[in-house]
């Protein structure tokens, strides 16, 4: 239907309010919609939909440089950026509207459809419905909206303004009920998180079997800056690709093991899981971003099962023993999906399927109720947070998610250093000063740290006590500064005996490596640091890539 127009075509009045029905349409589409997922799923809502989908589309290369930009704030970012999109569209879409009244509508329908059907992480029909919902509420809304506008062609001024007024204030109800609605669906809360949240809050951890070791007492340096030893759960890093965090009840997860090589296919819910045998192992994870010296590593203390001992009840074989099967895929409740070589798991390692972390159920960011983790391989390959099944297949018969973007099938964790103290352009008075920081080399150690002062010879530094092959290790070196501008770098060397090398590469496609380097300027010296090649400042943390970590 094609709008009357007054002698001219349509004023700028009628075109801007046009364009603010458009957003309000949108506005309260997306209110609408958010308002059933929180009845369905948080995941469901559209706005996470088109950005799961947008993430999933977007060149490995942009996804690094929001990590290194933005760090845990990548999503905020993404999520408001399909916002201003979103609002640009829904202001087209009221200005097509002004013409084309039901094809103005039918575009509100059509987004909505788009993002019904654009869920790579749902196989629940149920997940469509809130997309559906406030795709039909908005072009109902449109619809009327340009009415009230269709009502003034031919009429005079006094008219035409009452007919604008009668526009705002439908377009402004509009929004202040949809807004109320939004805030008392948040204030009252997601059924679907608060069963969650007390899944996790009724759950008690069962006391492990075989116990971790307690740390050793010179495992945790006395320097002030060093990342500590166990990073605390608040503290460990996130990084994935989950626009919302999954709330996963644990009375109703399931994991179910199969695929090739699997004799007895397994089903087990948590409470099955944890009255097997337990373990409780201090393990550092290490995502694949991690730049040279940054903050995407950290150490703590995971409880769980043998995933090796759960495979061979399936009767898995490594491909080492005959096994058909060379790849675990794990996939998680948002549709990640990690791949992991079967030989490791099974290689004696303690590779774990986790529900807890430093003492407590498994923070919903860091996969709660069950994850995976395996010592010496980067989390994109092995630490498929909220895992919910487990297929046996070979990795040439299919790619897991990061695959196909660029990434490496199979990455070991390599050996790396960084300075945590001092930070890159401090300004430390000269005398004594404690340079420390941690290196990492999972599953086979670190045997030697080496720092070296401007272009001087390497001098060994102290190392912490070791508490086991799988975890970092903090190092430190007393350095007699004296003023002026220094470059200090550090190198490592893991228990094969080999040692870092010089060159740095990005983190595509199996991780960064080269040397971290700081400068600092050390008072007498007015003069500023400035770097004398790529220098990054160190961080501490630890956990995800993807579902991963």
């Amino acid at each position: 239907m094609t709008l009357s127009e007054p002698p001219g075509g349509p004023t700028r009045t009628d075109r801007l309010l046009a364009a603010v029905g458009g957003l309000v349409a949108g506005y309260v589409s997306l209110a609408v919609a958010d308002l059933a997922a929180y009845w369905v799923r948080p995941e469901a809502s559209p706005v996470t939909a088109v950005g799961g989908s947008v993430v999933d589309r977007t060149p490995a290369a942009v996804k690094e440089w929001a990590i290194r930009e933005f760090g845990e704030s990548d999503k905020a970012v993404l999520q408001l950026g399909i916002l201003i999109v979103l609002g640009v569209l829904a202001a087209g879409i009221g200005l097509l509207a002004l013409r084309h009244r039901l094809l103005g509508s039918a575009a509100v329908g059509a987004f909505g459809a788009l993002a019904a059907v654009t869920r790579p992480d749902s196989d629940s029909a149920l997940d469509a419905v809130p997309s559906l919902v406030g795709a039909a509420v908005g072009a109902a809304l449109l619809y009327a909206l340009t009415g009230i506008l269709a009502r003034r062609a031919g009429t005079g001024s006094e008219a035409a303004r009452a007919d604008r007024r009668a526009f705002l204030i439908a377009a402004g109800s509009a929004g202040l009920v949809a807004t109320a609605a939004a805030a008392l669906a948040r204030a009252v809360g997601s059924p679907v998180e608060e069963n969650a949240a007390a899944s996790r809050a009724a759950l008690r951890l069962p006391r492990p079997a075989s116990p971790a070791p307690a740390v050793p007492a010179g495992a945790q340096l006395r320097v002030p800056g060093i990342s500590p030893f166990v990073t605390p759960n608040r503290d460990f890093y996130r990084v994935d690709t989950a626009l919302v965090v999954p709330r996963v009840d644990a009375d109703r997860w399931r994991l179910r093991v199969h695929g090739e090589g699997v004799r007895q296919e397994l089903t087990v819910t948590l409470r099955e899981l944890m009255t097997r045998r337990i373990v409780e192992r201090d393990i550092t994870l290490a995502c694949v971003s991690n730049e040279v010296g940054g903050p995407y590593v950290g150490n703590a203390r995971w409880l769980g099962v043998s995933l090796a001992d759960l495979l061979r009840e399936a009767g898995v074989r490594p491909p080492s023993a005959g096994g058909p099967a060379d790849q675990l895929v794990a996939r998680s409740v948002d549709g990640m999906t990690i791949g992991t070589p079967v030989e490791q798991v099974m290689d004696g390692r303690d590779a774990l399927l986790a529900f807890g972390m430093n003492g407590e159920p498994l923070p919903f960011t860091h996969g709660f109720p069950v994850r995976m983790v395996v010592p010496g391989l980067y989390g994109y390959v092995s630490a498929c947070k909220w895992i919910e099944s487990i297929e046996l297949t070979t990795f040439a018969a299919y790619d897991a998610y990061w695959v196909p973007r660029g990434w490496a099938a199979q990455a070991p964790v390599k050996t790396e250093s960084r300075i945590d103290t001092p930070r890159a352009f401090a300004r430390p008075a000269a005398g004594t000063v404690m340079v420390a920081g941690v290196a990492w080399a999972q599953h086979r150690g670190i045997r030697r740290v080496e720092v070296r002062i401007d272009d001087g010879p390497w001098q060994d530094a102290r190392l912490g006590t070791e508490d086991s092959s799988d975890t970092w290790r903090q190092w430190l070196h007393p350095w007699q500064a004296t003023p002026g501008r220094h470059t200090l770098t550090v190198r490592a060397t893991d228990g094969t005996g080999a040692t870092q090398p010089e060159e740095r590469t990005g983190t595509m496609p199996d991780g960064a490596q080269g040397w971290h380097s700081v400068v600092v300027t050390v008072g007498g010296d007015d003069r500023p640091a400035r770097s004398e090649g790529p220098v990054t400042v160190a961080g501490a943390g630890g956990d995800g890539r993807g579902a991963a970590s």
